[in-house]
Parts: structure tokens; C-alpha cells; sequence
């Protein structure tokens, strides 16, 4: 292999480098996290729930023979959130990449048919106020405490994770039970309003950085499968070009593509990877 290959493949190389990824112990953050163990990253899963993130650090570990790091947090208090940083740069001395992956998102799997209707005609403020707090504000603290330490390393990367529903409204076809004397479901309006602010924070960011070495750019995963039943499944595949829902395995790739070298003129981009869904 010559010089000039060894090169680009090396601008995708991620070894020892520190990445924080806020709700690690979700589905998407369970995938981002191991993916980066497997590329011999440091992984710190960062999550409120703390006995899960444990157990999810610990399975990755073994694994994949990649030390993976927990500490429980909450995304949407300044204090812990700054006592998350402070932790993680104690423990290693340099940020290389945060995720801002952790947001409330509504199910519509098996296990959460009782949910709330989500009508956005009487969508509770305390539930609107919530999703801000987690969804949007979360992502502001991390990126401004994650900001110093990447300022002084004149180099570092933010990934903000966003929706196909900050680009599009959600088809709330979707949601509506067979049963037609169900009560009727839909995708709330938090939801769509904060990844739709994603997108702004994201450009904002990324032109206030543009010359201090901190990229920052957007990944917009498509609806992933996670147990939902066979008709929501069947509805959400014949909306989508590529004729199925995602998989949690579909969005690593593009994620450690943005957070390595090999995307170092890119800052302020989205990268939609949605099977083609918001291709119509």
C-alpha cells in the first residue's frame, strides 16, 4: 500500500480518542458508543440513568477489549453537566468529540400503547417545557462545557444528533391504531420543534468555531426499528424509498466519519441518513 493511501486511511482513524456521548443507554447510544470501542476510541456513555449506563459501559467493554467509561448525569442541569466535563477531563486530560445524542423521544413500540394521546390542541406545558429542557438546552450545555477544553486543544468535534422530523413534519398516519375506536396517536409537537432547533444550534455553532479548530455538524437518523408492531412497520416501509425501516447498525458509519479527520472540511452540514424518506 503506497503513502498516498495510507494517508486518507488515516484521517478515518479514531484510536484513543476521547468521545462523551450523552444518552449513551438508549438504543441509538448503545450502537454509537460500541462503535467506537471497535475503532479503539474511549468512549465515556454519559446518561441519567446510571445502573444502566454501568451494565451498557461494561458489555461494550467486554466485548469489544475497549475500556468504555460511565458517569451518570442530567442532560439538562448546568451543574451536572459541568460536572460531567470537569470528570472526564480529569480522568483523561482532552475532549476529542461529543455526541449529543440524549432527547426524549415518544414511543410506539408494544411497550408503550398507554402512552398520551400527544394532541397538540391540549399538549401539556410541563411535557413542552420537558422535551425543551432535554431535547434542545441539553445540547446547549454540553456543547458550551465541552467548549474550553476544545478550544484550548485548537481542535475537537460536535455531532448533534437530529430527526427526519427536523426536516419534515411527522406523518402522523403513522401512529393512528387499526382499531378504529382507539384513540387517536401522534407524534408530539416537542419533538418535531426541538429537532428542528437542532439544526439552527448546529449552524450557529459551527460558524461561531469556523476558525478555532471545533467542528460542529448534524446527523439525522431515519425512524430505527426498536419492537414495534407489524403494521407500523409495514406503514412507516411504504413511506420510505428504500422500503424499510432503519436499523440501530445503519447510523455508526456516518457518525465516526463525522467525529475523524476524513470530514475535516466539513462543519455546519447536515448528513441525512433516512433510507430516503425525506427523498419524496
Amino acid at each position: 500500500m503506497n503513502n498516498f493511501s495510507s494517508d486518507y486511511l488515516n484521517k478515518f482513524n479514531l484510536s484513543e480518542h476521547v468521545v462523551i456521548i450523552t444518552g449513551a443507554a438508549g438504543l441509538l447510544g448503545k450502537e454509537f458508543a460500541r462503535s467506537l470501542a471497535q475503532v479503539k476510541a474511549i468512549p465515556v456513555l454519559a446518561d441519567i440513568k446510571g445502573e444502566l449506563t454501568e451494565k451498557t459501559a461494561y458489555q461494550i467493554s467486554k466485548e469489544t477489549g475497549t475500556q468504555s467509561f460511565p458517569i451518570q448525569f442530567d442532560v439538562s442541569s448546568k451543574i451536572s453537566v459541568t460536572q460531567m466535563v470537569e470528570t472526564v477531563i480529569t480522568r483523561f486530560g482532552r475532549i476529542d468529540g461529543l455526541v449529543n445524542n440524549a432527547a426524549l423521544d415518544p414511543k410506539f413500540d408494544a411497550e408503550h400503547t398507554d402512552q398520551y394521546s400527544n394532541a397538540f390542541e391540549d399538549y401539556p406545558l410541563e411535557l413542552w417545557n420537558q422535551g425543551i429542557a432535554v431535547n434542545l438546552t441539553g445540547m446547549f450545555l454540553c456543547a458550551q462545557a465541552v467548549a474550553p477544553q476544545m478550544l484550548a486543544q485548537h481542535k475537537g468535534s460536535i455531532v448533534n444528533i437530529c430527526s427526519i422530523y427536523g426536516l419534515t413534519g411527522p406523518d402522523q398516519r403513522l401512529y393512528q391504531p387499526e382499531e378504529p375506536n382507539l384513540p387517536r396517536q401522534y407524534k408530539p409537537v416537542v419533538y418535531s420543534v426541538t429537532k428542528s432547533a437542532v439544526l439552527g444550534l448546529t449552524k450557529y455553532l459551527a460558524v461561531y468555531w469556523g476558525e478555532k479548530g471545533i467542528r460542529v455538524n448534524s446527523l439525522t437518523p431515519g425512524g430505527t426499528f426498536n419492537n414495534h408492531d407489524e403494521e407500523f412497520v409495514r406503514r412507516y416501509s411504504l413511506r420510505t424509498p428504500m422500503g424499510r425501516m432503519g436499523d440501530k447498525t445503519d447510523y455508526p458509519g456516518s457518525l465516526l466519519f463525522l467525529l475523524s479527520d476524513a470530514s475535516e472540511y466539513m462543519t455546519g452540514a447536515n448528513l441525512v441518513v433516512d433510507g430516503g424518506w425525506t427523498a419524496w
